[in-house]
């Protein structure tokens, strides 16, 4: 096997396992705290930026494969990861999932009804809001919005 194919190899794996640990966290105290009743699966495969986790993957795998000081490939990579492990933590996990999905002030219109509120999560089918008005969470369809 090449290098290159190495380092890219390598690379994706260790951003799978930093992701892995980032939509984690995210998962156990965004989604669950709003109860939006997304499955891990499906949160880690439809917001994972692809662009982001090949830069990611090239660029460690690159530092893994390539780099023969070992001060500088051990620096990085253990830095990444106390970073996103930091996401295990309730609070940091919670304000790395509202950074990610919510979207503040928004009015989504529903036949004759229009609500005011802050999209919680907006996922395949259905879209958690939470209402000004009602004070409460409620799940949309998507194919009920009007646009």
């Amino acid at each position: 096997m090449s290098k290159a194919i190495q380092a890219l190899l390598t690379g994706m794996f260790i951003t799978f396992v930093l992701d892995f640990f980032l939509f984690l966290g995210i998962f156990l105290h965004y989604t669950e705290h709003y109860e939006v009743g997304v499955y891990y699966n499906i949160l880690f495969a439809d917001n994972q930026n692809w662009y982001l986790f090949f830069t990611l993957s090239v660029v460690l795998g690159y530092i893994v494969v390539y780099v023969k000081n070992s001060k500088i490939s051990l620096i990085p990579i253990p830095l990444v990861a106390l970073f996103v492990s930091l996401t295990l933590f309730e609070n940091v996990g919670y304000k790395a999932g509202e950074a990610m999905f919510m979207k503040k002030n928004i009015t989504i219109k529903i036949k004759r009804h229009s609500y005011v509120g802050d999209i919680i999560y907006n996922g395949r089918e259905k879209i958690t809001f939470y209402s000004y008005n009602l004070k409460k969470t409620v799940t949309f369809d998507k194919k009920d919005l009007v646009q």
